[in-house]
């Protein structure tokens, strides 16, 4: 992918799209693969960065939703369970299979769960994973070395999928791009334009050049997630709101407080939604929280209350309980979800999505998650051609296999070493992060990465992994983009200076407020 071949191909003039995708999260990059790969002429546009918001926030599951059985809710489970297994076989090098064990402490909670997990497997079908088992307390502790022995009785072994959400984006863009679209990272949209009383495409801005143009469509697509409705009301200005935003905060662990490559999954916590304790890039996720937000912020903090709620849970179910000094990095996404009336808690609201049209023809799309992103996609097309008079082309991403964005070995050392003045490109940029020079030029130059955010957020979870080693990390990663993009210093200096204002959102309130400014690593990668 690259930024400045894709503005060019949206300043071409006059160009009439087909559709017009607004938003770059997981259900607009999957309406963009879905659209273009039905040979239609798509276009789409990210006010910030891709998957920036409530995409790059997940729990990193890719699963069916077992709370969905209790709910009663078996076509959401039926559907993502089918999409779980679309996605393991489409996309293996991002989605793979994860052992899950549900601990049971009490008599009744393994036969109760027990039935409720081989309905689990029932419902996937013939792309089932392997079926769940009932296992002893010893067989329980061999898998989860760190949960709670006291009082154990033995655990269920199922298994879900896992991914890294933030990759899972990447790919749909290049995979959007290999089929023609063009995808654009930080172009805002600043209105919709109409013609007779139609959405006919709409205003946009490109964040970098500060150029404002238009793009005309024949159907225009809002896929904007927990802004839904500032797009809507670009439509129609008293456009009732359809969303309820809903806050989810997880915290990340040094790997040792699971002990094992198995996850846990707790069916029921205090506000009635399920923990998961999950491994994850040689880390601990805890999460998550449920929590009724009025604000839509594109940078959600954490609140206290939701970190003492996961440590405090994590602490019924591990031997060895976290506390928030162990915490390497915390996070809080936005979920998108659709209001009904009369619902007491978010936590009751479902996941279902819902594809919405306005009577000037924009088609919404909004709800749901990353599971089902291929089938929310190809509802969202499916309207959009019928309201569009577009072409009928059937849907074809289900056996569409995704791009693989993953630098070849070699494929960029040269450029890298010849670039960053590197004797060692490969050579991490700090200790505690998987993060090379390589990598940094490689999401610069082949994944439209902008900045030191993207770079350490989004195309490698730095960000997330380790918070604090992420903001020292923030220099040799702004040098190295400096020199790639032909920036200078000042653009430098304020690229470290943002993204460390933005990571300390990222520490624990107690943390953050005892950290000194963390230590600069000004030696360049390779040096020191």
């Amino acid at each position: 992918m690259n930024r400045a071949h894709a503005i060019g191909t949206l300043l071409e003039q006059p160009t009439l799209w087909d559709v017009l995708v607004i938003g770059g999260g997981a259900t607009g990059l999957g309406v963009a693969v879905d659209a273009a790969a039905r040979g239609l002429k798509t276009a789409l546009v990210e006010q910030s960065d891709f998957a920036k918001g409530t995409s790059s926030r997940s729990t990193k599951l890719i699963h069916g939703g077992f709370r969905y059985l209790k709910q009663g809710n078996i076509a959401l489970v039926r559907e993502s369970l089918h999409e779980r297994g679309l996605l393991l076989r489409n996309a293996p090098h991002l989605v793979h299979p994860l052992n899950f064990i549900v601990p049971c402490y009490h008599w009744w909670e393994a036969p109760y769960y027990g039935v409720g997990l081989k309905l689990y497997d029932w419902f996937a079908g013939k792309l089932g994973l392997e079926p769940s088992q009932q296992l002893t307390s010893e067989q329980t502790r061999d898998e989860v070395p760190n949960a709670r022995s006291a009082d154990l009785r033995g655990g269920i072994r199922y298994q879900d999928g896992q991914f890294d959400d933030a990759r899972l984006a990447v790919a749909l863009a290049q995979t959007a791009t290999d089929l023609g679209a063009s995808v654009a990272n930080y172009v805002r949209v600043v209105s919709l334009l109409k013609k007779d009383g139609r959405i006919c495409g709409a205003q946009v801005c490109d964040a970098e050049s500060g150029k404002e143009f238009s793009l005309h469509s024949r159907a225009v697509i809002n896929a904007t997630g927990v802004f839904t409705d500032s797009v809507r009301r670009m439509d129609e200005t008293n456009a009732p709101p359809v969303i309820a935003a809903s806050q989810g905060t997880h915290l990340v662990l040094p790997r040792h407080f699971l002990g094992g490559n198995t996850a846990l999954m707790v069916p029921r916590t205090d506000d009635g939604r399920v923990l998961f304790i999950i491994p994850w890039h040689d880390r601990v996720l805890v999460g998550t929280t449920d929590t009724l937000v009025s604000e839509t912020p594109l940078e959600p903090r954490p609140l206290t209350a939701e970190i003492q709620f996961l440590l405090e849970h994590a602490a019924h179910y591990l031997a060895k309980a976290p506390t928030e000094s162990d915490i390497l990095s915390v996070t809080a996404g936005l979920r998108p979800l659709v209001k009904l009336p009369g619902a007491k808690s978010t936590s009751a609201l479902p996941r279902d999505h819902v594809v919405l049209v306005s009577n000037s023809g924009l088609v919404t799309i909004t709800g749901g998650k990353w599971t089902t992103y291929r089938k929310m996609a190809a509802d969202a097309v499916d309207k959009a051609i019928e309201v569009a008079c577009l072409p009928r082309n059937p849907c074809m991403t289900e056996h569409l296999s995704l791009a693989d964005t993953r630098p070849s070995s070699g494929q960029s050392a040269a450029e890298t070493a010849v670039t960053s003045g590197a004797t060692s490109p490969s050579r991490r940029l700090h200790p505690d992060l998987p993060l090379t020079a390589d990598d940094v030029l490689h999401a610069a130059r082949h994944e439209m990465a902008r900045t030191v955010e993207d770079v350490l957020s989004r195309r490698s979870r730095s960000l997330l992994l380790n918070a604090r080693a992420a903001m020292e990390a923030a220099p040799s990663v702004a040098a190295l983009l400096t020199k790639g993009f032909g920036r200078g210093p000042v653009w430098e200096a304020e690229q470290v200076a943002v993204f460390r204002e933005l990571a300390k959102g990222y520490l624990p309130p107690a943390q953050e407020m005892k950290n000194p400014a963390a230590r600069d690593r000004e030696a360049r990668p390779g040096t020191g």
